[in-house]
């Protein structure tokens, strides 16, 4: 890994970014992060400080000084442009020839524009979103589906290789979010399925875990049901990846695929079953909670 990319900065410090940036420091990367609560930007310094080359700035343009590569993971398109635009944005504190990096789950026309704001400051740009979950930031075992150009994307590899089991170029600037709308798409289906399966062994009676163990290594398959089976059984909920946070993905991705002209009927419909779950107050609930909306 290039020496000259050693220092980095990371904004957004949620569930993914808190993690992330720790793996950054961890690999002995000088990291500056930012977090719109700084409380939680002190508590990840104290918790990852190491050496001392790790710093917290209270607002993104601060972080993003010196920093040859800035990461960000926020939470919508409105959150990503107000930490990378503006006079305090990480923008106006990044030099020529630095990279941006947005692992924010967004939509393709926002890396456009933040692609076009970047060129205009001689800045590079890479649209990132992940997937994986807390538990793959973790364990630095997420994907990464990347837009842009292919040596910018070389060139932060190695730095996305500390979180990452696999990252891939998909194309240029916004191809990354396409991608990951296609990876919502299918996640949405799989969560339905896997519900009414659950939802149908525990109205005939079977040991569900007995179910899971047989049929999991079949061509039922799925990382959500080797992950999310049990829980589901156990009606737990609280933790993981928020419901709000999925209809918002797939709010995305079926405006989209209207643009598109791609038919997406059953993704329309299971962002129907998550809106049943937000009414029953499941808004905060992990994705598997499509379940309750059967059981209830």
């Amino acid at each position: 890994m290039s020496k000259e990319l050693d220092r980095v900065a990371f904004i957004g410090l949620g569930v993914m970014g808190y993690p992330m940036a720790g793996h950054l420091a961890n690999s002995g990367k000088a990291v500056t992060v930012y977090n719109r609560t700084t409380a939680k930007a002190e508590q990840w310094l104290s918790e990852y400080a190491g050496g001392g080359e790790c710093a917290v700035a209270t607002t993104p343009k601060a972080a993003a000084t010196g920093a040859d590569v800035v990461f960000m993971c926020v939470g919508n398109d409105d959150d990503v442009r107000s930490v990378a635009l503006g006079s305090d944005g990480a923008l106006a504190g990044m030099a020529a020839g630095s990279v941006l990096v947005d692992h924010t789950t967004a939509s393709q026309q926002l890396a456009v524009e933040l692609g076009a704001a970047c060129a205009a400051a001689d800045v590079r740009f890479l649209d990132a979103p992940v997937s994986g979950g807390q538990a793959g930031a973790e364990n630095g075992a997420l994907t990464i589906m990347l837009g842009g150009s292919e040596a910018d994307y070389h060139s932060v590899q190695g730095l996305l290789d500390v979180y990452a089991k696999k990252s891939a170029l998909m194309g240029p600037i916004g191809a990354g979010q396409l991608t990951k709308m296609v990876n919502q798409i299918c996640i949405a289906g799989i969560l339905q399925g896997l519900a009414e399966g659950v939802h149908f062994a525990q109205a005939a009676g079977l040991d569900v875990d007995a179910v899971v163990d047989v049929i999991s290594q079949g061509a039922a398959q799925s990382w959500q049901m080797n992950n999310r089976a049990a829980t589901m059984a156990k009606d737990e909920y609280d933790f993981g990846f928020a419901v709000d946070w999925m209809r918002k993905d797939l709010g995305i991705a079926l405006d989209t695929g209207r643009e598109l002209q791609a038919r997406l009927p059953l993704t329309a419909l299971v962002d129907q079953f998550y809106g049943d779950v937000q009414r029953q107050g499941g808004g905060r609930w992990d994705t598997s909670s499509l379940l309750r909306r059967l059981s209830q």
